[in-house]
């Protein structure tokens, strides 16, 4: 009989479980769906991000609002899908716990109607155990007068159960149908009663629990609401912030075109100089030299000496790197601007160094300009003479935060110069390294 109670106590509960497992169990496909398009927003997002190194590349010597408003585009960009992705979780969050909230609901009732009912027939039936027991009592005490039977005496003082007296109980007597009959309906209110009473006890545990339940799938709700609540604040500011910036790059465009063309001009005009002052580096060498030869001629030309003339064959024939752990971000060559969509040339090499880097001489020479330029920055140029082949050979290490050397001073291979920074039209701290052979930029990585 106890395992009946128990099983009996054990159903409602199994059921309610099942119930919660269901509502879990509908949602599982769904969000699974969800989770993808959430991790795939993630990957997109993080595309984004690795893409930010090569935009900046990209951005580089054009107008910084500009670049600056392009890679804030991106970063917007890239979290809006992520934050979409998060809305929808959210939502289905929400709309499971109002789906699980409207069916606990329903259970709670059905199973505070089915208390009030269990417990209605528990008050009924009590007065048929009553009066059965009375009639039983009756029996008792008739038969008593008769019988010194213990069982009869126990039933009577209330020392024995129902059921051991109508086990013991003698039913030879002339009224036994009618006794055995009492006795039966006896069995029968009292085992209905005891299973009412199991079946109550199991509903009030099925609507505790249900309140359980209830109450953690308010706090779910409230959660859920308030995430939707954020991500469509989010979504919206995104969006907002999205039609500012696309706006800004639109009215910023012919400001970067002009931009862009000051800064090949810049770059053109740099090529100029340099070649104006090789130029003049060359006459003053030739000039040098015919002077040298006229004074070996008048003294007979016995002095044997070579050309004092810089313009002869040197001995640099390779550049060592301009930082101590070089990465290249963005090699030379042709670049395709994102916004402005037409190709120009990235003059120089960049490599990573983190603002405050040391910038080192690539080799021995004299530091002809550390000056500042639009385009550029802060630029340390350095002369250093002529390679094997006669070539004259120049570096110039661009968007400096500051200087470590002067105009005119000499210079060692492996010397600090200066220390990386992002002056100029550059978007970020790293460090734009040029090398000028004969007056003209060529791929630093072919001397390297």
């Amino acid at each position: 009989m106890t395992a009946t109670r128990s099983r009996n106590r054990r159903g409602p509960l199994a059921a309610v479980l099942a119930m919660v497992l269901l509502l879990g169990g509908a949602t599982a496909v769904h969000a699974d769906d969800l989770d993808d398009r959430r991790a795939a927003a993630e990957r997109q997002q993080a595309a984004k991000e690795d893409e930010r190194e090569s935009l900046e590349a990209e951005l580089e010597h054009t107008d910084t609002q500009l670049a600056d408003a392009v890679l804030e585009l991106n970063q917007v960009e890239g979290r809006l899908p992520v934050a979409e992705a998060e809305l929808a979780v959210a939502e289905a969050e929400l709309e499971r716990a109002e789906r699980e909230a409207a069916i606990l609901a329903q259970r709670l009732a059905d199973a505070q109607l089915e208390e009030a009912k269990v417990s209605q027939q528990l008050e009924d039936g009590s007065g048929k155990v009553d009066g059965a027991r009375d009639d039983i009592a009756q029996m008792a005490r008739e038969e008593f007068r008769g019988s010194s039977d213990a069982s009869t005496i126990g039933l009577v003082t209330g020392a024995q159960s129902t059921e051991e007296f109508i086990d013991g109980y003698s039913v030879s007597s002339s009224a036994a149908r009618i006794r055995a009959r009492t006795l039966a309906e006896l069995q029968d209110a009292e085992a209905t009663a005891r299973n009412l009473q199991a079946r109550l006890s199991a509903i009030r545990e099925v609507v505790t629990e249900l309140k359980r339940l209830a109450d953690e799938n308010v706090q779910s709700k409230e959660q859920a609401k308030q995430a939707a609540v954020e991500r469509k604040a989010e979504i919206q500011r995104l969006i907002a912030q999205q039609e500012r910036l696309k706006n800004r790059i639109e009215r910023r465009k012919d400001i970067a075109r002009q931009n862009m063309r000051d800064n090949e001009e810049e770059l053109s005009s740099i090529e100029s100089d340099l070649k104006g002052i090789i130029r003049k580096q060359k006459e003053r060498d030739e000039r040098l030299a015919q002077e040298q030869a006229e004074r070996e001629a008048a003294a007979g030309g016995s002095s044997g000496g070579g050309s004092s003339g810089g313009s002869s064959a040197g001995s640099l024939s390779f550049l060592s790197y301009p930082t101590a752990s070089p990465v290249v971000t963005s090699s030379y060559g042709m670049r395709f601007h994102p916004v402005l969509q037409y190709y120009r040339l990235h003059a120089g090499t960049d490599f990573r160094a983190y603002c405050g880097t040391p910038i080192l001489a690539a080799a021995d020479g004299t530091v002809l300009y550390a000056r500042y330029l639009e385009g550029l920055g802060n630029q340390v140029l350095i002369n250093h003479g002529y390679s094997a082949d006669g070539s004259s050979v120049m570096t110039s290490s661009n968007h400096l935060t500051s200087f470590a050397v002067s105009p005119g001073q000499r210079v060692s291979r492996g010397q600090v110069i200066g220390y990386s920074g992002t002056t100029g039209t550059s978007t970020a701290c790293h460090l734009h390294f040029e090398l000028y052979i004969n007056g003209s930029t060529v791929d630093p990585m072919t001397w390297l």
